[in-house]
């Protein structure tokens, strides 16, 4: 992974709960070319953009590190609000998203994000899974597969959605960075 964003975001009444980092392959511009010569403002606002980096066969990792303490009970019913939301807004919400929806938020359920947990999303390049891993005060990693591609993909947009993203100042710090690579 050679590009990386780190940013902190999700909002709970305008705390700041996390702090959200992207690793991206560095092929991801290759995917991208088409917007070559756009600003990083102009970026941010373009969910076509999103759209292709989301979908570009190019392996991502998402590292969210707490910075204020949660439970992993609200930071998941966050997460399958968002990740439902999107489903249903794209008729894909069935039975198996559901199931692979609820699997997930039952991973974080027994959690306590304390200061400097760590959550990790990675995507590989060419398979429609993630893998969730947690980390908490050096104790070992549980980990999480998701199988349902539909679920995988929401995740992604929850975080990379560009307009609709979770957090607008990740966006906005991935748009910049990745127009200054595009603009090589």
């Amino acid at each position: 992974m050679n590009y990386s964003i780190t940013d902190i975001e999700i909002h709970f009444l305008q705390i700041k709960f996390t702090a959200i980092g992207v690793y991206l392959d560095s092929e991801i511009v290759k995917h991208l070319q088409q917007w070559k010569r756009k600003q990083g403002n102009e970026l941010a606002e373009d969910d076509d953009f999103f759209e292709a980096l989301i979908s570009a066969p190019v392996e991502k990792l998402l590292r969210i590190v707490v910075i204020k303490e949660i439970k992993g009970s609200q930071y998941g019913v966050q997460l399958e609000s968002a990740v439902r939301d999107r489903l249903a807004a794209e008729d894909k919400y069935e039975e198996e998203e559901e199931a692979a929806l609820e699997k997930v938020v039952e991973f974080f359920q027994s959690k306590y994000f304390k200061k400097d947990s760590v959550i990790t999303y990675h995507f590989p390049a060419t398979s429609p899974t993630a893998e969730i891993a947690f980390t908490s005060e050096g104790k070992e990693e549980s980990k999480i597969r998701v199988e349902n591609g539909n679920v995988v993909e929401m995740i992604k947009k929850w975080y990379l959605g560009g307009t609709r993203g979770v957090s607008a100042t990740t966006i906005a710090s991935l748009a910049n960075t990745l127009s200054a690579h595009l603009s090589n």
